[in-house]
C-alpha cells in the first residue's frame, strides 16, 4: 500500500479529486484517521473530515502510483 498526504480546501478539490481518482485503473482510498472511504465516490468523501490532513493511498505499481501522486500534486501537503 503507497500513500501521501493531501490537504482539500473546498467542495471543488473533493470534485476534483473524485475525478482523478475514477480515471485510475486500480481503488484509490482516502483516509482521516478515523474512517476509511472509497475515493472514487462523491458522497462518502463527505463522511471524512476535511478540514484536517488526508491520507491517500492505493494498492497499485510504482510508476502507476508516482503518475497519480504527479497528476494529484495541487493538493498535497
Amino acid at each position: 500500500m503507497r500513500e501521501f498526504t493531501i490537504r482539500l480546501s473546498s467542495v471543488r478539490d473533493v470534485q476534483d479529486l473524485v475525478a482523478l481518482a475514477t480515471t485510475m485503473g486500480f481503488t484509490v482510498f482516502v483516509h482521516d484517521g478515523h474512517h476509511k472511504v472509497n475515493g472514487n465516490s462523491f458522497m462518502e468523501m463527505f463522511c471524512l473530515d476535511c478540514t484536517q490532513p488526508l491520507t491517500v493511498s492505493a494498492n497499485c505499481g510504482e510508476a502507476e502510483f508516482d503518475a497519480f501522486r504527479v497528476a494529484a500534486q495541487r493538493f498535497l501537503v
